[in-house]
């Protein structure tokens, strides 16, 4: 049996090694397009910062992990997928035939029609090229501009403020975090940042990018609101995309991202998909979502590789989380945090120390949530969703005081 992964990423590097627990004898062929180590990309700010070095944001660190599990990891970018085939074509020429494949080849940067970001100084902090570059121009006092501000951008954010730049964000949407968070929050998030010397546009648009010799940057990045911030590097993080391109004509079902079964199967034989690049169940709508996520990367990686061997192993559905630290505020959302349709809510919120809940219902479940400024209730409010214990008498008791999420879950799943 011929194992072929396409991405080295979480999913990927997780789907192989279980694949070899559960099948001793096949080959496994894990095919990633950088010319790194299988790294993750949630590491890069930590590299930024300094806090770990380039081997640090490698998933596996014992020098011959892939060898001694036998798995081949190979450089190499997938032009094509033939299916009826079931062999893969390669950038610049070969071949790969599978039994069964896996696409765990996650997700890439969106990069917006806006003239100047091919220019030198311009990246995305996706690639550890990309944040090896970055290093080399954002020292402390440097001018950057940080291009998007949500999950991924304030991820960003924190690692480039902690470099001591002068820092300014620019936001198209009308908020910071707008896909995990609401207004009320988003708008205390902003404070924060703004109140430790991060400038922040949003609801404002980049224009274009221009090299200049003014003795501030090197490049002027234009707004829609008529200014011009000076930059040693600009920062891309306009959003993600489902890597999918090379599936065209391969009949495989691509929507968001790639469609597949409660068991991750593809709309093709013998086909698996996992990670960023997987349109899967969704635990809290009943429906399908890209979850690009790391748990659901790593889970996916799991259940798809038990599939691939034969085992018969059903994938619940992947709940929407997000848990942010940026600058030492911690956000974070769960499920159905902008609520349901006939639903109820219950907010708390105290401005001054810049702590924020709102908790989501449907009937006497609790189905969605969202918290800024505090970490000591996040274990139970995922864990008051993703069971989907009903609440009782706890739903009044939370209507009137959200604050009493820790009570209400040791009530609601100690055994009686």
């Amino acid at each position: 049996m011929r194992h072929v992964i396409i991405g080295a990423g979480p999913a990927g590097v997780i789907a192989a090694e279980n694949l070899r627990k559960l099948d001793k004898d096949s080959s496994i062929t894990m095919i990633g397009k950088e010319a790194e180590p299988p790294y993750s990309r949630m590491a890069l700010p930590y590299f930024l910062i300094g806090n770990v070095p380039q081997e640090g944001t490698y998933l596996r660190k014992t020098e011959g992990h892939y060898d001694a599990l036998n798995i081949e990891y190979r450089q190499a970018t997938v032009a094509s997928v033939d299916t009826g085939a079931s062999k893969l074509a390669l950038e610049g020429g070969g071949s790969v035939d599978y039994d069964k494949l896996l696409i765990s080849t996650g997700a890439h940067p969106i990069k917006p029609p806006i003239e100047g970001l091919d220019l030198p100084g311009v990246y995305h902090c996706w690639t550890l090229e990309d944040a090896r570059n970055i290093i080399k121009l954002a020292d402390e006092g440097a001018h950057v501009v940080l291009m998007g501000a949500g999950f991924i951008g304030c991820i960003i954010l924190e690692a480039l403020a902690l470099r001591k730049v002068n820092l300014t964000v620019v936001e198209m949407a009308d908020r910071m975090l707008a896909r995990m968070m609401n207004e009320a929050g988003a708008e205390m998030m902003k404070s924060y940042c703004q109140e430790r010397g991060v400038g922040v546009h949003t609801n404002t648009k980049v224009t274009g990018i221009e090299a200049v010799s003014d003795g501030e940057g090197t490049l002027s990045v234009h707004l829609d609101n008529g200014q011009a911030l000076p930059a040693h590097v600009v920062v891309v993080a306009a959003g993600v995309h489902a890597y999918t391109e090379f599936l065209d004509g391969s009949g495989i079902k691509v929507e968001e991202g790639i469609v597949v079964d409660n068991h991750l199967r593809t709309s093709a034989d013998n086909v698996f998909a996992a990670g960023d690049c997987a349109q899967g169940p969704d635990f809290s709508t009943g429906g399908w979502s890209v979850h690009a996520i790391q748990p659901t990367c790593t889970e996916h990686g799991r259940i798809a590789a038990m599939n691939m061997v034969g085992r018969d192993s059903r994938y619940k559905g992947s709940l929407n989380m997000n848990v942010l630290d940026t600058l030492g505020l911690i956000t974070s959302s769960f499920g159905a945090w902008d609520g349901v349709d006939g639903g109820e809510s219950a907010e708390v919120i105290d401005k001054d120390r810049s702590r924020y809940m709102r908790l989501e219902f449907k009937d006497d479940l609790l189905v969605g949530a969202l918290s800024l400024g505090r970490t000591d209730h996040i274990g139970c409010l995922r864990g008051l969703i993703h069971s989907r214990v009903k609440l009782g008498v706890w739903k009044q008791r939370l209507m009137a005081d959200p604050q009493r999420i820790a009570d209400a879950y040791v009530s609601c799943t100690s055994p009686t």
